[in-house]
């Protein structure tokens, strides 16, 4: 006979369902939870927890619904906030269509290779283009009527404050001068002559046209690799920033650099939007569009690996190119990087890491550059960053009149090439523009935006990136696990230290602070950067 536990006879529904459940679960050997041992079935005495636990869990109909809904709600925030901090180590390539209208789904894109050559005429400055075309062997729309002589002649000036000098903006003294030497003295057929003197291409990307210069070593010495590498420029620069750097990467060793057993072949496209490559026609072209079709671009014309470097908007870019396909890029060289302070420990280290920068991971050099912290990093950046502001929300705006005027445009773009190239240029009456670049360089970038028209394309890239993700936030998160080497200039607009950087740069193999130089890095000190360059993809294939 079996015998009776003492239990009241009538159990509730809870009880009976839990203690055949525990019946059911013992098997049949001894087993001990805890301090209580319970024999092997042939006995119905159960374990004082059995019935305790359903007697003090009764509880009403409508907590029987509440409390299953309130733990389905804790469960999706928990699973919400493990999805928020999973790390992720690519992100995805994804497709897009730029072109005018709805993408053809009939027929394949054009993927040829198309040669490009600018030209122009007299007729182009003195007189006018034909309509809906720049004049430069490109058919585009919307150029109109062009006079840019007539224009500089009607410009109107507002006379500078006394003493301003570059403090409140391009000094129009000194602009006029600038404009003076443009409509009398540069010869923009010589600067075409310059321009061509690479292989210029366009090529069909997700419906708009890619332009780039692609440059081969003329001659490569036994025993040395070719390695291709991908030049992306920024705002307001373009391709021809990098015209001083390309000769000292493709033959390195008759200019006096040493490079090892590394050469060079080069591709320098223009971001859609700027100069020559057309601007995209649909709204969201962010850095992520242009790093798959400048990935595209690269698989296109045959390299499977490559390096890829930039600055600027090249900075943003050649990152998201790493974290796409970082089995494509085999290294990253950047000289801007730009991390924003956020977090708790990042504040206390820029607190006292001008007194004790040892004990924050910061360098002598560092601090150098940091601080005086506030005035380096909060009043600088905001008196530098006012066009950013009117690009990353109304650009169309602004730019009519950069549009309509060379002479607005000229003082808008090149007030950059001063105070972003060294500080103290605020207080210089002409910017301090002519102690780093000459004239004709400074006016053929102008001219490449002006013939295309191509500033307001330019300037809506800000407002395509920053009302997605402001603080690059996204991209921070994910990280960058190839290769990486990081120049830092010292004029840069921001500096980012080494134990900042690797946070989200999980394999820095080279990081150099360079002696001079500031935010145009391969326009001002191309040796400098061209040395820096080869020192890391050195090293990377040394790895």
């Amino acid at each position: 006979m079996y015998e009776r536990a003492s239990v009241p006879k009538r159990k509730s529904a809870e009880e009976t369902a839990v203690l055949l459940h525990w019946e059911l679960q013992q098997g049949g050997e001894e087993q001990t939870c805890g301090r209580r041992s319970f024999p092997v079935p042939g006995r119905t005495s159960y374990p004082a927890s059995a019935i305790s636990i359903p007697r003090s869990f009764q509880y009403s109909q409508k907590n029987g619904v509440l409390l299953p809904v309130a733990a389905v709600g804790v469960g999706g925030m928990l699973v919400c906030w493990l999805m928020s901090r999973r790390k992720i180590t690519t992100i995805e390539m994804g497709d897009g269509w730029w072109g005018s209208g709805e993408k053809h789904l009939k027929g394949k894109e054009d993927e040829s290779i198309r040669p490009f050559k600018i030209e122009t005429s007299d007729e182009e400055i003195e007189v006018e283009f034909d309509s809906g075309s720049t004049g430069i062997g490109v058919e585009w729309e919307g150029i109109g009527t062009v006079d840019l002589h007539h224009r500089l002649d009607r410009a109107r000036y507002a006379p500078p404050l006394e003493g301003a000098a570059f403090n409140y903006g391009f000094n129009s003294d000194y602009l006029q001068k600038v404009v003076a030497y443009w409509r009398n003295k540069f010869d923009w057929r010589k600067q075409v002559e310059i321009l061509n003197k690479y292989p210029h291409f366009h090529t069909t990307i997700e419906g708009i046209d890619i332009h780039f210069i692609h440059v081969k070593p003329s001659y490569v010495p036994h025993g040395k690799a070719v390695q291709p590498l991908l030049m992306v420029h920024g705002w307001p620069g373009s391709f021809y920033e990098f015209y001083k750097i390309i000769p000292l990467l493709t033959d390195p060793t008759k200019h006096g650099l040493d490079s090892g057993d590394v050469v060079f072949e080069i591709v320098c496209p223009s971001i859609p939007g700027y100069g020559f490559s057309e601007a995209p026609r649909q709204q969201g072209f962010d850095t992520r569009a242009t790093a798959r079709i400048f990935h595209k671009l690269m698989k296109r014309l045959g390299f499977k690996e490559y390096y890829v470097q930039g600055g600027d908007w090249g900075s943003a870019i050649t990152i998201n190119m790493s974290q796409m396909l970082p089995q494509s890029v085999k290294g990253l060289h950047l000289n801007l990087v730009f991390i924003t302070i956020q977090g708790l420990k990042k504040v206390i280290q820029a607190m006292i890491g001008g007194y004790v920068p040892w004990l924050v991971g910061f360098t002598k050099e560092d601090v150098r550059l940091m601080y005086p912290f506030m005035q380096k990093n909060v009043f600088d950046i905001l008196r530098e960053s006012g066009y950013l502001h009117i690009q990353a929300t109304k650009p169309d705006t602004a730019g009519c009149g950069l549009t309509d005027s060379p002479v607005g445009l000229a003082a808008y773009i090149l007030e950059k090439f001063s105070t972003w190239t060294h500080k103290s240029f605020l207080n210089k009456d002409d910017g301090g523009l002519e102690s780093k670049y000459s004239l004709d360089d400074l006016l053929t970038n102008v001219m490449i935006y002006w013939v295309t028209a191509s500033i307001v394309p330019s300037m809506r890239y800000y407002k395509e990136n920053f009302s997605k993700d402001p603080g690059f936030a996204a991209s921070s998160r994910i990280g960058v696990c190839v290769p990486t080497g990081i120049a830092v200039f010292p004029q840069e607009l921001a500096h980012t230290p080494r134990v900042w950087a690797k946070k989200t740069f999980k394999n820095i193999v080279h990081y150099s602070y360079m002696p001079r130089g500031g935010h145009f890095a391969a326009f001002e000190e191309p040796k400098l950067l061209a040395q820096d360059i080869i020192h890391f993809v050195r090293k990377v294939e040394q790895l």
